[in-house]
């Protein structure tokens, strides 16, 4: 019995828009630190003149405020600090940053688009005003946003999410199953989808990605689970937006991924036994229909 056709994502300007669905899905935010207290407080992001004049960026999207404090992302600085920050990301679409090399090094005069918007930033950290932080966690949301597509055009990474963005064939699944997570995908819809045999996709996509299609469409919908659940939406409704076919199934899988049930969600510390080491592949709900083969 065939199935009816699946539609392929939307195009922006003739092109597959890989990112704004993960982007619409994560939060920025940025604590300016002054240059001449980087080694007092913690910070990730740097943009510093070298001894040549020329203006460079270091930013560390993995750090955390212990790590950053410690100065681990500043030993790479070689010149003088003209701005700094902490940048996190939270919410659904963080996984994308966490596919992001540990420390990212670029010369701006090579990269226009981010050349563009980090003058302004420097602008404001120079030279404070009202409304400054307002400014600046908007002009940071642009950058992280145009450092992932710098990234994914540079073909940045050969193995994780960003690599399969930058895959031609990929790259579409992928977009598919991030705009309708509720979809019940199975293997072949996703292999048509991007245009290849069921066994070619299955394999391509674990050797680049570094899970099965089932496992990440099973942790894509966990994500938006954890961002909903923390902005206070049911248990119930949460089940629902991210695609699970009841709230027991939700709660088995949800529990499994992150050690604790969604009931405590939202006080994480109050979870009893809260498990360590939860690995992508750890998901109880299979993502794709019974007649689908998982490989």
């Amino acid at each position: 019995m065939q199935s009816n056709p699946t539609l392929l994502p939307n195009k922006f300007d003739g092109q597959l828009d890989r990112l704004s669905c993960l982007i619409s899905r994560f939060r920025v935010q940025a604590t300016v630190v002054m240059p001449n207290k980087v080694y007092v407080e913690p910070a990730n992001f740097f943009v510093f003149e070298t001894a040549d004049k020329r203006i460079e960026l270091i930013f560390c999207p993995h750090v955390d405020t212990l790590s950053a404090l410690s100065g681990k992302c500043s030993k790479s600085i070689s010149g003088e600090i003209v701005a700094a920050a902490l940048i996190s990301i939270s919410g659904a679409g963080e996984h994308l940053v966490a596919a992001l090399p540990k420390t990212i090094h670029v010369s701006l005069h090579d990269v226009p688009a981010l050349e563009a918007i980090i003058s302004p930033i420097v602008e404001e950290v120079r030279d404070p005003r009202c409304g400054g932080q307002a400014v600046l966690l908007r002009l940071t949301e642009v950058f992280v946003i145009r450092l992932l597509r710098h990234v994914v055009s540079q073909r940045g990474t050969s193995v994780g999410l960003l690599a399969g963005l930058a895959h031609p064939r990929l790259s579409v699944a992928l977009v598919s199953i991030h705009d309708a997570p509720t979809k019940q995908w199975s293997l072949e819809e996703l292999a048509d989808v991007a245009g290849m045999s069921r066994t070619q996709f299955a394999v391509t996509f674990k050797e680049i990605i570094g899970v099965t299609p089932g496992a990440y469409i099973s942790n894509w919908r966990l994500d938006i689970a954890k961002s909903e659940l923390a902005s206070g939406v049911s248990i119930k409704d949460v089940a629902k937006i991210s695609g699970f076919s009841s709230t027991a199934a939700f709660s088995r899988a949800y529990s499994r991924r992150f050690g604790h049930a969604p009931k405590y969600a939202r006080s994480p510390m109050e979870a009893p036994g809260r498990q360590i080491g939860i690995t992508d592949q750890d998901v109880s709900e299979p993502a794709f229909p019974s007649r689908a083969v998982h490989h």
